[in-house]
């Protein structure tokens, strides 16, 4: 037979700081579920970014006909900036264009996924297309394909 007793002290040592914990859990959830929400506007799509085989996120992918390799080329912090110069207003064009909007989450640190893609037209046997993908707080808020040759372009995720 096993008894544990605890004195009032030794209850304040290890339970109040479990609790405190656990309080501290909650409030840090519900903060990032309520900063989701607040992005008025915004086509919410949610993915799990929290590994580099996030299935949802490839499965966002797939779901505009793009196939990309398994692993990510990169995946980066970057701050949308607080004032948008004529690149960002540009580039939010693009974004308005498919239904996210870059301007709520000024200020905002986000997450850029970026993968190579395997089946653009006309550019099969290269690797110079890129999505990037913009995820903040579990959602993605943005993103274009590209290509990275000094004649590229850039736009939504839809095939041109």
């Amino acid at each position: 037979m096993f008894v544990v007793s605890l004195s009032g002290s030794l209850f304040k040592k290890i339970v109040v700081p479990v609790v405190a914990v656990g309080v501290i859990a909650l409030v840090c959830t519900f903060a990032r579920l309520s900063s989701a929400e607040n992005v008025e506007g915004e086509r919410l799509v949610s993915v799990n970014g929290a590994d580099a085989s996030s299935v949802e996120l490839k499965s966002f992918i797939a779901s505009y006909g793009w196939t990309v390799n398994a692993e990510p080329d990169e995946v980066r912090e970057v701050i949308i900036p607080s004032e948008f110069n004529e690149v960002y207003s540009n580039y939010n064009s693009i974004q308005l264009a498919q239904g996210f909007d870059l301007m709520p989450l000024k200020g905002q640190r986000v997450k850029r996924w970026t993968y190579t893609v395997l089946n653009y037209p006309g550019y099969e046997a290269e690797d110079c297309i890129k999505i990037n993908i913009l995820v903040y707080n579990g959602c993605v808020v943005g993103g274009d394909v590209c290509s990275v040759k000094l004649d590229g372009f850039m736009h939504g995720f839809e095939k041109e």
